[in-house]
């Protein structure tokens, strides 16, 4: 028999010999990347070694019920993610613990487990990445677990003082151990939350459940960690001829492209005139650059999620970490929040000024969130202030535009 894996954990199994049709839902694909379907030969399931692989990591990036939909760092497992994912991502190995099983990985998720305690007791743990978070959103998350068991946030220093240093795959980690009770009710409950940033990427690492069972677990916990292994990058199984090698989601609007676009997997909208659309990299489903007066630039970039991808404050923060600010609190990200009509619903609309973490130069951001259809798309026009001021309006047209 052989067993087909599919990016973000989908697996479909047939005969030996047989014929095997994947329906076109299966092989949906976002913009020009293509996933390469693995085949694995197995006798059978109890012969798989102990050593597991998780798929490639998914777009922009994730509220797995975070984080990653985009992220709470912690939606439930076995949500059915859908089969597009971005190439050239590096591939996660692992040794799973004793008294640990595997779940299928659900929303931002690569790899997920549940653990059986006695009397009912359980636990719960999530491997997430999201892409561009950078460590100023760190103190935001660890305080959003925090409220996830009923506690305060506190400030940085508080939490930094908290903070263990560990291991995980090979490089270090911090490791926050919080206890409280469960939400709305007074059980005890804690969380093991591990976040470690990777390339273009914060990968969360997190246990939570019972007590009693989390604190067992813990030494697992660690170890688990220390197995984890990042593999090589996957080559995009499929280019087309004089494509170029796919870089950072927040490359600057320099980016020169050549070779053809497809444009499979994108909605369908109207472009303003003077964008120039070039390949949008790992992450993105679309990116176009804009030229002003003296060569400023500004770019625009179009990811999608599945489910509410973390959520606007998260995603609000996210963007201010871009722009070298600080998270802010929920009610105050809310404030800061435009609503605005868009094709079958409303959009979330938030303009903000900063500077590039890696120029120092000033930066501006218009950003567009739109749930649609169990999805949540996102649209980003950043650059220079005088070319995002004198784009906004044709950005904001541009949203309004789309058919999904």
């Amino acid at each position: 028999m052989e067993k087909l894996i599919i990016p973000f954990g989908r697996q479909v199994y047939k005969p030996a010999g047989s014929l095997l049709v994947l329906t076109p839902l299966l092989l949906l694909v976002v913009g020009c990347h293509r996933d390469a379907v693995k085949v694995y030969r197995v006798a059978k399931d109890q012969d798989q070694p102990q050593q597991q692989t998780a798929a490639p990591m998914s777009t922009d990036t994730p509220n797995p019920s975070l984080p990653p939909g985009h992220p709470d760092i912690s939606s439930a497992p076995g949500a059915a993610l859908p089969p597009a994912s971005r190439p050239g991502l590096p591939q996660l190995t692992w040794k799973t613990p004793d008294g640990w099983t595997e779940v299928p990985a659900g929303e931002m998720r690569v790899a997920s487990f549940k653990i059986q305690g006695p009397d009912g007791k359980q636990a719960d743990v999530s491997v997430i990445p999201l892409p561009g978070l950078s460590s100023s959103t760190d103190d935001a998350n660890v305080n959003r677990w925090r409220g996830q068991v009923s506690l305060s946030p506190v400030p940085s220093e508080e939490l930094q003082k908290s903070a263990e240093n560990v291991q995980a795959a090979g490089q270090p980690a911090q490791l926050y151990d919080i206890a409280g009770t469960s939400p709305g009710g007074s059980s005890p409950e804690r969380i093991l939350g591990v976040i470690q940033h990777r390339d273009d990427a914060a990968w969360f690492f997190k246990m939570t459940g019972d007590a009693a069972l989390v604190e067992q677990q813990k030494p697992a916990f660690v170890a688990f960690l220390n197995s984890v292994q990042f593999a090589a990058a996957q080559p995009p199984a499929e280019m087309p001829p004089g494509h170029p090698a796919m870089g950072d989601m927040n490359m600057g609007a320099s980016a020169v492209a050549t070779g053809p676009i497809s444009h499979e997997g994108q909605p369908n909208w109207q472009v303003p005139a003077g964008w120039q659309e070039i390949p949008g990299g790992q992450f993105l489903v679309a990116k176009f650059n804009l030229t002003g007066e003296g060569g400023a630039t500004a770019a625009v970039n179009v990811s999608s999620s599945p489910g509410e991808g973390g959520g606007l404050v998260m995603n609000v923060n996210r963007w201010r970490g871009q722009l070298g600010l600080a998270p802010l609190a929920d009610d105050d990200v809310n404030k800061q929040v435009t609503a605005i009509e868009v094709q079958g619903g409303k959009a979330s609309l938030v303009d903000l000024s900063g500077t590039d973490p890696r120029t120092g130069q000033p930066v501006r951001l218009v950003g567009l969130i739109v749930p649609q259809s169990g999805q949540t798309w996102f649209y980003k026009l950043m650059g220079n202030a005088k070319v995002v001021a004198g784009q906004k309006d044709a950005f904001t047209q541009f949203v309004q535009s789309v058919k999904y």
